[in-house]
């Protein structure tokens, strides 16, 4: 009896150890936009977990959903595609930390023979002064325009602020999509679909991703900045975070072994780049100089 009594002991003791070590279990919760999540999230996920024992757990949903859960603590980490909006009030507690350079890219089907768009037409395009795949040197057929709904997306936010400097731009859409994924399957089954997303989403699909005066969207071209619409990644958290395993993931993220990952990715790490942010800029002043953007832009 005794020794039956030591043996059930022992094991009890086991399992209070073993279901310790369980809730121990050291957890970061990131949320946001999937074209972070294809450009490098879920690899640097791995290696850090590799690296550290820290479990990530990634859940999409959008930049804005990364941005807000990320400035309120609902999440420890945010992974956004746009930049913060000013004078938010869900947004005013975020922090953000750029990561990578990423792309907006056009897209047509396959079996649509345009190759080339030009920044104006782009521009045209989405605001319906062109219509038919003729005036881009196609077909005789209607341009089938996708948009994602809403103007926080980190997509349609961004169209906005590199092509029309207008955040408020209306969009003459043929189909209004909830998400980046909807946009870039429609245009997948519609030879004359039209679209934009990120590249390191959109390059992944059977789609023909087109160049922009004459620029092809790839690794190179966005590093070095020839292809005009890049925009950076970021990983966001809450003003003032200073939780050890969030600060920690963020200084491996920005660290040559995470900057290297999100490299092998195919996707640009933004300290290979810094000079695009000034690049932009200029950027801007010529598209303004051209009459592209409206005075109203914020």
């Amino acid at each position: 009896m005794f020794k039956l009594l030591k043996s059930l002991l022992l094991l009890c003791l086991f399992s209070l150890t073993f279901m310790g070590s369980i809730q121990a279990k050291e957890i970061i919760q990131w949320t946001g936009c999937g074209i972070s999540k294809k450009a490098f999230m879920s690899e640097l996920a791995k290696a850090y977990t590799k690296k550290s024992g820290v479990e990530i757990k990634l859940s999409g949903g959008g930049a804005t959903k990364g941005i807000r859960q990320a400035a309120n603590g609902t999440v420890h980490i945010g992974g956004a595609c746009r930049v913060i909006i000013p004078n938010s009030d869900e947004e005013r507690n975020a922090f953000q930390i750029p990561v990578a350079w990423d792309a907006l890219v056009v897209f047509v089907n396959k079996k649509n023979p345009v190759d080339n768009i030009s920044f104006k037409q782009l521009h045209e395009v989405y605001s319906g002064k062109i219509t038919n795949w003729k005036q881009l040197g196609g077909n005789d057929a209607p341009i089938e325009l996708y948009v994602r709904r809403g103007k926080l997306s980190g997509v349609g936010r961004t169209i906005r602020e590199l092509v029309f400097a207008n955040y408020d731009q209306e969009f003459k859409a043929t189909y209004v999509v909830k998400s980046s994924g909807p946009v870039e399957k429609g245009v997948l089954k519609n030879v004359n679909g039209l679209g934009i997303s990120g590249y390191s989403s959109a390059k992944k699909r059977d789609l023909k991703l087109l160049k922009l005066d004459g620029k092809a969207p790839n690794y190179d071209n966005i590093k070095n900045g020839s292809y005009a619409l890049y925009r950076p990644l970021y990983l966001v958290i809450k003003r003032g975070n200073k939780v050890p395993l969030v600060r920690d993931f963020v200084k491996y993220a920005v660290s040559k072994e995470g900057q290297d990952i999100i490299r092998s990715q195919g996707t640009v790490p933004y300290a290979e780049a810094i000079h695009l942010v000034m690049k932009q800029l200029d950027q801007y002043d010529r598209a303004s100089a051209e009459g592209l953007y409206k005075s109203k832009a914020k």
